[in-house]
C-alpha cells in the first residue's frame, strides 16, 4: 500500500489587495487529481451559496496556500484556469484509498477494541501490521495525535521491520515539528524499504522546514533518478513545489516541462504551466512545447489553450485567437478560451467580435461584473453610448462598490454632452473615491459646461494640487478660468504652468490669449511669435479658446507667415 501523507488545502479568491479569506475547505488526500476535483465542486457549492463571482484569469490573482502539517508551505499565485469548468474526475471508493472513512464503523470498532486490549496489557486477538495502519489513520484524522503516536510506536514495537509504519511515525512527527526526529526515522525506515516515494516526500518536507532548500533540492533531483512513471511525475511536482518555495521560477517552468515532456497529457501540468508561462515570459518555449504536445494529442482543449495563452503573451493576438478556437470547437463550453479571445479581440479593436465572444461567456457562466464592464468598453469604442451605459449599469449591479463603472458611465453622458446626467454619476463615483484626479477632471468639465465657473474651478484646482506636473489639469483650470473671464487669474496660472511644464508651448499660447483679453497686444504678439517658433500646429489650442483672436489681423498676417515659411 502506498501511504501518502495529508494534505490540507486552503484557498481564497479576492480581488487586489487581498483583505479576507472568501472560501476555506480541507482536503483528506494527496492525490492532485482529486484535490482539484473536489476544489472545483467546494468552489462551486460556496459561489451558489455565497453569490461569488469568479474573475477571470488576465483580470484578478488566485492565492493558495498549501499547508503541510501546520507548516505555511508556500503562498503561490495560480491562474483561476486551474479550476476550470472542464474538470471531470471518476471519483471512486478506490481512489480515495484503501483504507478511507467509508470502512465498516463495526470493523473500525473491533479493531481499536482489540488495540485498547493489547495496549492495557490484556488479553487480545493478533493485530496485523496493515490494521496498525488503519489505527493510526484512525487517530490522525481526528487529530488526537498523541494517541496516533503511541499506536505507531506499538506498530513498530510488534513489528519492528515495518518501513510503512515508521514512516507514518515521521510524519507524525512532522506535525509536531521534531524535524530532526523525523528525519533520523526515516534513515531507518530506508534501510528497509528505500523504494518507498514517501520517504523522498516526508524528507523534503523536513528540509524545508530546517531551511535546508539544498538539502531538499538534492534529494529529490537523486530520486528522480531511481524512480519512472507515476513515482517520478510525483517528485517533479514536488520539486516545483520546492523551487517555488525558494522563488526559482524558472526552475519552476522546467519541472512542469518535464512532466509534460514525459506524459503530454498530464491535466495538472497543463493547467498549472499556463500560469508559469506568463509568470516567466518563456512563452516560446511553451509554443513549442505544446504545439509537441498537439502533434500527438490533436484533441487537447488544455494544450490550445495554452498555445493560445503563449501567443497572446508575445501580443500575436491573431495566432492566440486561431488557437483558442480549436479549443473552443473542442469544447464548447470552454469559458476561460472564450475569456482570453474576447481579452485578443479587444486589444486587436476588434470590438464587435469582442462582444460576440463576451456574451458567450455569460451564456456559459454566471454574470460576471468584468464581463459586463468589457462588453460596455467596448460599445464605447463603437460610439454607443446606450449600450455602452446598459452594460456599464449591469456591473455596477453586481460591484455597486467600484467607482469606475460609474465614471464610465459620466463618460457615455458626457461624449453625448448630457452635462447633468453624467454629473450624477460622478457623484456616484466620487462617493466612493472623491480624490481622484480623473474624476475631478471630468466634474469640473461638466460644472464648467452647465456654467458653474466656481464650482468647476474648485475641481480643477484639485487636479492640479494632486497632480501638478498633469498638462490636462493646468489646462482646464486655465481654459475654465477664461471662460469665465478671470483673466488676470488665468495669466497667473499660465506662468504657474510654464514654471512647473518646464515652458510647454501649449501654456504659451494659453499666455497669449490672456493678455489679447488683457488689451496687452504687443506682449501677447511677441508671445504668440515665440509659441509659433516652437510649435505652430498647437496655435489651434489658441484659436478654440479664443476665436476672436481671428479678427485681429495682426494674428492673422504672423499666423499666414509662419504657415508660408513651412511651405517654403
Amino acid at each position: 500500500m502506498k501511504f501518502f501523507k495529508e494534505y490540507s488545502f486552503f484557498a481564497f479568491f479576492s480581488e487586489e489587495p487581498v483583505n479576507e479569506p472568501k472560501a476555506i475547505w480541507v482536503a483528506p488526500t494527496k492525490n492532485r487529481a482529486i484535490i482539484n476535483f473536489l476544489t472545483f465542486m467546494v468552489l462551486n457549492i460556496f459561489i451558489l451559496q455565497h453569490k461569488f463571482t469568479i474573475y477571470p484569469p488576465y483580470l484578478t490573482t488566485f492565492y493558495s496556500i498549501y499547508f503541510r502539517r501546520g507548516k505555511i508551505k508556500k503562498v503561490t499565485k495560480e491562474n483561476l484556469f486551474f479550476f476550470s469548468g472542464s474538470l471531470t474526475f471518476n471519483i471512486t471508493a478506490k481512489m480515495m484509498g484503501k483504507h478511507s472513512y467509508r470502512e465498516d464503523k463495526e470493523e473500525m470498532r473491533e479493531l481499536l477494541r482489540q488495540y485498547e486490549n493489547l495496549r492495557t496489557g490484556r488479553q487480545h486477538s493478533f493485530l496485523e501490521e496493515e490494521s496498525f495502519e488503519r489505527i493510526i489513520d484512525y487517530f490522525d484524522e481526528k487529530d488526537e495525535l498523541l494517541k496516533a503516536m503511541e499506536a505507531s510506536e506499538l506498530g513498530i514495537e510488534q513489528f519492528p521491520f515495518s518501513s510503512v509504519l515508521m514512516i507514518k511515525k515521521a510524519d507524525l512527527l512532522l506535525a509536531s515539528r521534531k524535524y530532526w526526529d523525523a528525519l533520523e526515522i526515516l534513515e531507518r525506515a530506508e534501510l528497509f524499504d528505500s523504494n518507498d516515494i514517501n520517504l523522498f516526500i516526508l524528507k523534503t518536507d523536513a528540509y524545508l522546514a530546517l531551511d535546508q532548500q539544498g538539502k531538499a533540492v538534492e534529494l529529490l533531483e537523486a530520486a528522480l533518478l531511481q524512480f519512472d512513471g507515476d513515482e517520478r511525475i510525483e517528485l517533479l511536482f514536488e520539486l516545483a513545489d520546492v523551487y517555488d518555495d525558494y522563488e526559482e521560477f524558472d526552475k519552476v517552468f522546467d519541472c512542469l516541462k518535464l512532466i509534460l515532456e514525459e506524459e503530454p497529457n498530464n491535466e495538472e501540468a497543463l493547467y498549472k504551466i499556463c500560469f508559469w508561462t506568463d509568470f516567466t515570459g518563456r512563452n516560446e518555449e511553451s509554443i513549442t512545447l505544446h504545439l509537441k504536445i498537439i502533434e500527438e494529442f490533436p484533441y487537447s482543449e488544455l494544450a490550445w489553450f495554452n498555445l493560445g495563452a503563449a501567443y497572446q503573451g508575445l501580443k500575436l493576438y491573431e495566432k492566440a485567437i486561431d488557437a483558442y478556437l480549436y479549443a473552443v470547437t473542442i469544447d464548447e463550453k470552454f469559458d476561460y478560451a472564450f475569456r482570453n479571445m474576447g481579452d485578443a479581440y479587444l486589444r486587436l479593436r476588434k470590438f464587435k467580435e469582442a462582444i460576440e465572444v463576451l456574451e458567450k461567456v455569460l451564456e456559459l457562466s454566471r454574470p460576471e461584473d468584468v464581463i459586463y464592464e468589457a462588453i460596455g468598453h467596448c460599445y464605447h469604442k463603437l460610439g454607443n453610448f446606450a449600450q455602452a451605459r446598459f452594460n456599464y449599469r449591469k456591473a455596477s449591479h453586481l460591484n455597486p462598490e467600484d467607482s469606475k463603472l460609474y465614471y464610465k458611465m459620466a463618460l457615455t453622458y458626457i461624449n453625448e454632452e448630457q452635462w447633468e446626467s453624467a454629473v450624477k454619476q460622478l457623484e456616484g463615483a466620487m462617493r466612493i473615491h472623491r480624490s481622484l484626479p480623473e474624476y475631478n477632471l471630468a466634474m469640473g468639465e461638466c460644472k464648467m459646461q452647465l456654467k458653474l465657473f466656481k464650482e468647476a474651478i474648485q475641481y480643477f484646482g484639485n487636479v492640479v494640487r494632486s497632480r501638478p506636473k498633469s498638462i490636462a489639469g493646468w489646462e482646464a483650470l486655465i481654459r475654465c478660468l477664461f471662460k469665465a473671464e478671470f483673466y488676470e487669474e488665468a495669466l497667473e496660472q499660465c506662468v504657474a504652468a510654464l514654471k512647473i511644464t518646464e515652458g510647454k508651448p501649449l501654456f504659451i499660447y494659453y499666455f497669449t490669449a490672456c493678455l489679447f483679453a488683457l488689451k496687452k497686444s504687443k506682449e501677447a504678439l511677441l508671445q504668440l511669435e515665440k509659441a509659433m517658433e516652437i510649435s505652430p500646429r498647437q496655435v489651434k489650442k489658441l484659436i478654440d479658446l479664443h476665436p476672436a483672436i481671428l479678427q485681429n489681423q495682426q494674428v492673422v498676417d504672423l499666423i499666414a507667415r509662419f504657415k508660408k515659411g513651412k511651405r517654403a
